[in-house]
């Protein structure tokens, strides 16, 4: 910086209010110093900015790289701090690593603020983490004190689904999951609430649920739903917990020879291939892009503004209708030959 102000002819102070983005200084002096600054290629230290109080950055942890919903989340964010002084680091589980370690690894590199989706952080862990370091957890309903919580209306979606479902002619609705969900008072995951409104919303029709847990691991999800539709027939429609159960589920679908008009079927999320016409997948959107541009918005609150009583903001999801959902057929699902050989085989 000394050098900079040299070559620029001004204070170290001048120096520091450019690169700080800060008020008082004219447009001349503005444009001396970034003329010295790429002289000098001279780039500010992180560990010295946050020394003095910032880094101008803005970890995110998410579960992985393979969810498309997360990918949104992640342009939302990236879009909101496009004209910021702030930079978003994206730090993904990996190798092993489970939330709270990313979560530390992120904290110790003096980020100003922290997103995280963490499915599997303790609330307490994160309560305690939050008492210095602006947190805003996205995804799950937990009753926090420290830290922000950004969901979506899980219930309120699930039932848009099973509604759907229902109008259309359904009765025999199973309800494809995600297993090992911990369930606490304080700390609901949306799966478990998606889970709940399925079978709420059915009982208010004197119906019987029928919910299949699965893992997240490759090909998991679509060998559990080949399994149902092989060893249930009288299923007519599949409510997936994700999009990503759901399009596993069509290639089920597809593989044993069905279509649509056989087996309906409903995701959550909406991610940007649900609306492919070759997949054309009934959804729930709970505006991913949205959903990231609040969270940077809740985090410069407290950064920015010294906000420090928790906030808790819900988007309200919305039905997107399309044609992988279909009226029930008259009689039942159809039998393909692919599923009588399949049928065969294992007899």
């Amino acid at each position: 910086m000394d050098d900079v102000a040299r070559v620029a002819g001004v204070s170290k102070g001048s120096v520091s209010k450019v690169i700080r983005n800060a008020y008082g200084l004219s447009p001349a002096m503005r444009a001396r110093v970034e003329a010295a600054i790429a002289e000098l290629g001279y780039r500010p230290s992180i560990a010295a900015r946050a020394m003095r109080g910032s880094s101008f950055s803005i970890g995110m942890e998410i579960p992985n790289l393979d969810i498309d919903f997360f990918t949104q989340i992640m342009d939302g964010a990236t879009s909101r701090l496009a004209t910021s002084e702030y930079q978003l680091i994206i730090a993904p589980e990996r190798g092993g690593a489970n939330g709270t370690r990313v979560l530390e690894s992120l904290a110790d590199r003096s980020v100003d603020g922290i997103i995280a989706i963490a499915p599997q952080v303790e609330p307490e862990w994160l309560e305690e983490l939050a008492r210095d370091l602006p947190i805003v957890l996205i995804g799950r309903h937990d009753h926090s004190t420290n830290y922000d919580t950004l969901t979506d209306d899980d219930e309120a979606g699930a039932t848009l689904l099973v509604d759907h479902l229902l109008d259309l002619g359904h009765t025999r609705i199973a309800h494809l999951t995600v297993g090992n969900q911990r369930d606490r008072p304080d700390a609901m995951p949306p799966h478990s609430l998606r889970r709940m409104a399925y079978e709420t919303t059915l009982a208010r029709r004197g119906l019987e649920p029928f919910v299949v847990e699965t893992g997240n691991r490759r090909d998991e999800p679509y060998r559990t739903a080949k399994d149902l539709l092989l060893t249930d027939p009288s299923i007519t429609a599949i409510f997936a917990g994700n999009d990503s159960l759901a399009i596993d589920t069509l290639r089920a679908i597809a593989e044993l020879g069905m279509t649509a008009d056989d087996v309906s079927v409903v995701g959550y999320d909406d991610i940007r291939i649900a609306s492919h016409p070759l997949v054309s997948l009934t959804s729930v959107t709970q505006f991913g892009e949205t959903m990231g541009e609040i969270a940077i918005d809740l985090l410069l609150e407290r950064i920015r503004g010294g906000r420090t009583v928790a906030a808790h903001r819900q988007v309200r999801p919305e039905l997107r209708a399309r044609s992988s959902s279909r009226a029930v057929r008259a009689g039942g699902r159809a039998a393909s030959r692919v599923i009588e050989r399949s049928l065969a085989d294992r007899a």
